[in-house]
């Protein structure tokens, strides 16, 4: 996931002057103590100390984590960050996530979205900053995305421990009758060294419950520091090694049913006709049930096991209404509108790049126009969810990336109180923005409404997940450059075609967008390029696909037409691609300092490696996050091209599990190369063509190449780790196929023109 939108000024002066009177409730509001979800209401035996940190009678130390674990090894960072304080072991720890709460905010995704640069310091930026923690307070989206999930636990989730620790030190204290600022923590105990005396986590917790708490305890320091900057062993890992029911497509009750789906290709696309008898004949079907949302119409299957429930899905054989089908050429008809109109929001426009381009002579221009197709999320784990509608209470076991949305759009469908319906957040096999939605969840408690409190496990089949995902937009660009007598670049023109992923996501959960959709250019707009005379404006395209989230969002495309229109630049200006960027990235030393050593880690040449064998770069800042990467390929007697090696080099500010992220970007490289390579999703005769992996395929092992991570340290502000390894990986790819074969692929996937090993 990315920013959710750019809030001009004008915006916000609007905004501020629109709540009037407001201001001293949203003040006071925002002021108040946080609710902690687990106070008077614990379980097992277990006392909370804060919303963060649960103490059992046993001495176990179970940490709360807001965020989903969904490979990024979030579980083990952000509990860390706890441990750290609390002064015991990861190995000692439990971890659980966190319910669905406002107390869980994300305040750093609404920071992201402000009109602030993250290198700025200044009195501005910070009253941005403190205004983005208010507005995610009072909205309480509890969301993970936009590689926000570090950045945002660091202080609070250190000092959520830090206060536990000085709790129960305080606690500790009271008992002896001693300052508490003399005693210590060790190995889950405090220790008065005076006595010497210590007492266990354990026996304090009660007490320690019972008293105010400490708030204002202050986290330690880097040099403190004995789990943080050091890789750890994942506390996720033993249970998936062991094949733990952790995923929520593992969720057992007793006396389960199971469901599955069947909604239109499109939105809006209704049933013309479906053989329900046939369905309902199978023994072990229990119910065919219309399903109407947001999302689309069709049917859902109750029955006794998911097998059975999918042969129904197939007896329904349901005729769907599309008397007009949308394809290849509808869609570029539609982009063709969009560029023709001329209407669209400029995100970047510095100098004057009209006068420029029209002056000086023509051989002077680079024009190049670029393609990226719609993509799929194709998580490992298809879409499931498991719900129980018993007494009024909703239940919901599912991996997701935003239970405070399902909660409140499952509650608002089935006519109950937020407060009666429960999210029991299940790791993810796979999230990537796709369970940032909540269809997966929507229809589960729908099926359950008819089950008479018997808990229901919808299973989506391979085929539902591919054809009704919500997909990374398709996207397409037309870019000019003028190069002045010298080689340098004059001015820069990019128009970026496509469907706003902010209007298709405010409009599944009825509200209304507002100011730029940033989705749109970054990637573009907003990298550290120094260019006098530069313009990025957006087209939006109208398409009946709807859009969501993909990992690294519009960086994914923006960074494949910027880095690749770089390189052409370059060529035409005979410049060598790696200090043609250098060039432009003055008074920005962090994105210097990952291509250099990137370039000094392949031995860039050029691009030229040997016969047969080229290199391409390209670099993005996403996320906060600088990332430089070369890709090196080669080609075999029957001309197929392999992908050998790839380098990178990150800059995240500080690293506080450098396996982890190192991991991450790993991948990341091999996520945006299945892409580039052979991903694309199609329309045809009014639905999504792929349906499985054999028409959406995704990197073999032996496609894929030796990965060398390298991380510099010389930004002063955190950065994301989980997408910015994506965006850069595309268009290194493209642009070392040209260095190798001499011909520029403007399209992706790049399969379409040539063939890979």
């Amino acid at each position: 996931m990315g920013k959710v939108g750019t809030i001009t000024r004008r915006t916000l002066l609007v905004g501020t002057a629109a709540i009037g009177a407001g201001v001293a409730f949203v003040a006071w509001k925002a002021n108040q103590p946080l609710e902690d979800p687990f106070r008077n209401n614990p379980d097992s035996g277990d006392t909370a100390l804060n919303p963060f940190v649960l103490i059992a009678e046993d001495g176990t130390v179970t940490i709360v984590v807001p965020r989903a674990e969904m490979g990024q090894g979030v579980t083990t960072t952000l509990a860390a960050l706890v441990a750290e304080e609390l002064d015991v072991s990861l190995s000692d720890i439990a971890v659980i996530h966190g319910p669905a709460s406002s107390t869980y905010y994300n305040a750093a995704m609404i920071t992201s979205a402000m009109p602030v640069e993250p290198w700025d310091e200044g009195m501005m930026a910070d009253g941005f900053r403190q205004f983005a923690n208010i507005v995610g307070r009072m909205m309480g989206l509890q969301l993970t995305g936009g590689s926000t999930s570090t950045r945002d636990a660091f202080d609070r989730m250190r000092i959520a421990g830090a206060c536990a620790r000085e709790t129960l030190k305080a606690t500790a204290a009271a008992v002896w009758s001693v300052d508490r600022a003399t005693l210590q923590t060790r190995n889950g105990s405090v220790v008065d060294p005076s006595g010497p005396r210590s007492v266990t986590y354990a026996e304090l917790a009660s007490a320690a419950a019972l008293r105010d708490p400490i708030t204002d305890a202050e986290p330690r320091g880097p040099s403190e520091w004995t789990i943080l900057g050091q890789s750890q062993q994942r506390v996720d890992v033993p249970a998936k090694v062991k094949g733990a029911p952790i995923f929520g497509i593992d969720m057992t009750l007793e006396d389960m049913l199971h469901g599955t789906v069947a909604i239109g290709p499109l939105p809006g696309i209704k049933p013309r006709k479906a053989d329900r008898n046939a369905a309902l004949a199978i023994p072990g079907v229990r119910a065919v049930v219309p399903l109407s949302s947001v999302y689309g119409e069709g049917f859902g299957i109750i029955a006794d096991s998911t097998w059975t429930a999918f042969k129904a899905r197939k007896a329904l054989a349901v005729e769907w209404e599309t008397d007009e089908g949308f394809g290849k050429g509808e869609m570029d008809a539609a982009f063709q509108t969009a560029f023709d109109t001329g209407d669209a929001d400029l995100h970047r426009d510095e100098g004057d790049v009209e006068a420029i381009l029209s002056e000086g002579p023509d051989e002077n221009i680079v024009v190049a126009d670029y393609d990226v197709p719609p993509l799929a999320h194709a998580t490992m784990e298809p879409m499931n969810a498991t719900a129980r509608l018993k007494d009024g209470v909703l239940d919901i076991w599912c991996g997701n990336q935003g239970p405070t949305l399902i909660r409140s759009q499952c509650a608002e469908a089935l006519g109950i109180e937020e407060e009666n319906c429960r999210i029991h957040t299940m790791m993810l096999g796979g999230g990537f923005g796709r369970r940032a939605e909540f269809d997966f969840a929507l229809y589960a408690a729908k099926l359950a409404e008819r089950t008479d409190g018997v808990p229901i496990k919808v299973t989506w089949c391979r085929e539902e997940d591919t054809r009704h995902d919500l997909y990374r937009p398709p996207a397409r660009a037309k870019c000019r450059a003028r190069l002045d007598d010298e080689g340098a670049i004059a001015a820069i023109d990019m128009k970026l075609a496509s469907p706003s992923i902010m209007g298709s996501l405010t409009a599944r959960i009825g509200i209304s967008a507002f100011g730029q959709d940033a989705t749109m250019s970054e990637g573009a707009a907003n990298q550290p390029y120094n260019l006098k005379n530069f313009r990025v404006s957006t087209p939006e395209v109208d398409l009946p696909l709807p859009s969501g989230f993909w990992r690294s969002v519009g960086n994914s495309n923006n960074a494949f037409f910027m880095e690749c229109f770089l390189d052409e630049i370059a060529h035409a200006a005979e410049r060598d691609p790696l200090d043609l960027r250098l060039s432009l990235l003055d008074g920005f030393e962090p994105a210097k300092a990952v291509l250099r050593q990137v370039g000094e880690m392949a031995g860039w040449q050029g691009g030229k490696v040997r016969t047969n064998s080229a290199q391409g770069l390209a670099f993005c800042f996403s996320f906060n996050t600088s990332v430089a990467q070369i890709v090196e390929v080669s080609r075999d007697d029957e001309d197929r091209i392999a992908i050998d090696k790839v380098w990178c080099v990150a800059d995240c500010g500080l690293v506080l599990d450098p396996a982890i992220v190192r991991a991450q970007l790993s991948g990341g490289i091999v996520f945006g190369l299945s892409a580039a390579m052979m991903q694309e999703i199609n329309l045809k005769d009014g639905g999504v063509e792929q349906g499985n992996f054999d028409t959406y395929p995704m990197m073999r092992f032996h496609q894929c190449p030796s990965i060398e991570i390298a991380l510099s340290r010389k930004q002063t502000f955190m950065g994301g780790i989980g997408e910015p390894g994506v965006p850069p990986a595309a268009p290194a790819l493209a642009n070392a196929v040209a260095a190798l074969t001499g011909e520029r692929i403007r399209t992706l996937p790049l399969n379409r023109t040539v063939a890979f090993v």
